[in-house]
């Protein structure tokens, strides 16, 4: 079984010692570091051989914040999916977090099993928003915010195939089970992935996902679980 290798960085060391024990009692969840601060991430990032594949991402802390971290770290680290865990709930937290490339944002009062369950779908298929976070999209998307998605939906602007991923991306199959319904390679969903990503100006699969939504290609209902 592939381990999903994870750093907490979190200011307060009794979360960080709480939440490790949680996790590590997972057979697939290996936690790699520990760090008190975005800068002590920053510099561990900077030097260590072996990258996390996710980060759990407190907002407030010293020295550098989350926001700040999570701006740095997208830029010098895109492949590292960085999950938001802080006990701020305010839509300009969330929107903020999401713009600057967070691939999801849970609230430290959330159950474990929640933590758990978004740590694998994060890992598996790039993005895991709650109903509160697409409700939050969703209301920037509508609202004049909204108008920092500057591309339009062109037809010239993506291919038939590139459209065709971008609408299994929003139905939440991973790499694999979009390479099985179109009969390509995965390897060729990945060259997709990347031109969408290109093409849309997106930061990640997460940002994909709110184009998909701005663009209508997923609808939000009330009966909608993603």
């Amino acid at each position: 079984m592939k381990k999903i290798n994870i750093i907490i960085a979190d200011d307060e060391e009794l979360f960080r010692k709480g939440i490790r024990f949680l996790l590590e009692r997972e057979s697939n969840l290996n936690i790699t570091y520990e760090a008190a601060n975005g800068k002590e991430l920053i510099n561990f990032l900077s030097y260590t051989e072996q990258s996390p594949d996710i980060i759990l991402m407190d907002l407030k802390m010293p020295e550098i914040n989350g926001v700040e971290a999570t701006k740095i770290i997208h830029k010098t680290h895109p492949d590292i999916k960085i999950i938001a865990l802080t006990s701020f709930d305010g839509k300009s937290f969330i929107t903020n977090m999401i713009d600057v490339g967070a691939s999801s944002y849970l609230l430290k009062n959330t159950s474990p099993k929640m933590v758990i369950h978004t740590i694998n779908e994060v890992y598996n298929k790039g993005f895991y928003y709650d109903e509160k976070v697409l409700k939050i999209i969703h209301e920037n998307i509508n609202s004049s915010s909204g108008k920092r998605i500057k591309i339009d939906l062109d037809k010239k602007l993506l291919s038939k195939r590139e459209i065709d991923v971008l609408e299994l991306i929003c139905d939440q199959c991973t790499t694999a089970e979009i390479a099985e319904k179109l009969f390509i390679s995965p390897r060729t969903v990945e060259g997709h992935r990347n031109n969408l990503l290109l093409k849309t100006h997106s930061k990640n699969v997460a940002g994909l996902v709110i184009y998909g939504i701005q663009k209508k290609l997923i609808e939000i209902t009330p009966d909608f679980n993603i």
